[in-house]
């Protein structure tokens, strides 16, 4: 009966500890170690700066320890006066592992002046959301949109357009959207216009 007794407390506890960790597989702490497999040791550096800066929002940490995939762009470049763009490079990472990268570009119309530098987080929600990312070039629709975060969480725009009270309140009405929810931040320069609608993606795999 004792042996009984160990082997179920045993199961239950592996079983604990197997959500436990199905639950973080993606979290900060796991995609910093994961940075490690990046080719080039600056890109690598960038990301991680990157984690550290979305980890002062306690809300997004809840994605990245929920999300079933991630991209991750240490940094957009995006300029432009009456017609413009944007670029950039990310990485992508499932199960705490870097599993790919992508290239972003982006071209707007309309009124926008100046020039900023962003970077920018893809959650992806399920395996249907982010194998439909990665095959082939994906395009976000023009009304997509993102929660744009301000050094320290402590204000935060839709880049839809029109300004929140705080962070915290506008990310605790962030869900997924189509299985993605993209949160950005900024990194210095003035944007009028700050729209990820209508971003471009072509995605490499690094899988064996």
């Amino acid at each position: 009966m004792k042996s009984l007794a160990r082997v179920l407390v045993f199961t239950v506890a592996a079983f604990a500890a197997s959500v436990g960790l199905f639950a973080k597989t993606n979290s900060i702490a796991n995609l910093k170690a994961a940075t490690a497999d990046i080719k080039d040791e600056k890109d690598g550096l960038e990301v991680q700066s990157t984690l550290v800066a979305f980890a002062e929002s306690k809300k997004v940490d809840a994605f990245f320890d929920k999300a079933y995939a991630v991209v991750i762009f240490p940094t957009v470049g995006k300029g432009g006066l009456g017609i413009g763009g944007a670029h950039g490079s990310g990485f992508a990472f499932r199960d705490g592992k870097l599993v790919g990268e992508t290239k972003m570009s982006q071209l707007t119309f309309g009124f926008q002046a100046g020039g900023q530098a962003f970077s920018q987080v893809i959650f992806f929600e399920d395996e249907r959301a982010f194998r439909q990312f990665t095959t082939g070039e994906f395009e976000l629709g023009a009304q997509a949109s993102a929660v744009a975060l301000t050094a320290g969480a402590n204000a935060s725009a839709s880049t839809a357009g029109g300004a929140s009270a705080g962070a915290n309140e506008e990310q605790s009405k962030t869900k997924y959207t189509d299985g993605m929810a993209i949160f950005t931040l900024a990194k210095g320069g003035l944007m009028y216009e700050a729209s990820v609608g209508g971003q471009k993606f072509k995605y490499k795999s690094l899988e064996k």
